[in-house]
């Protein structure tokens, strides 16, 4: 299978996304990584209004990203106590896996720098 890299923050059209739905085999939305950062911010700072500082963004925007994830996954990802977080089983799988893909789409991004002019 060829391997299909998007940059982060693209928005794929429809049928792409659909063909790449088909491709992998799944009915579930492609994972947004915009939605996976905020998740992996939200886990390390365990605090919603430190994440939206952190990513210079508004705490309503984290909270929707969370939840727009949530939602995309059909799983509870966080347990909100007050002002304390803490992850869910599913919450604990997807930050390992969120972890990983963050961290191979900033791999790719600097092995395809030196093609930058």
């Amino acid at each position: 299978m060829n391997e299909i890299i998007v940059q982060p923050g693209t928005n794929l059209p429809a049928d792409t996304a659909n063909g790449l739905r088909a491709a992998y085999g799944t009915n579930m939305p492609i994972l947004d990584s915009r939605k996976l950062l905020a998740f992996v911010t939200l886990v390390r700072t365990e605090s919603f209004t430190l994440a939206a500082q952190e990513l210079h963004v508004t705490q309503s925007a984290v909270s929707h990203s969370i939840k727009s994830l949530e939602d995309d996954l059909q799983v509870r990802l966080v347990d909100r106590r007050g002002r304390k977080i803490r992850l869910t089983p599913p919450g604990r799988q997807l930050h390992s896996h969120a972890q990983r893909i963050l961290a191979d789409m900033q791999e790719a991004r600097d092995d395809l720098a030196h093609f930058v002019q």
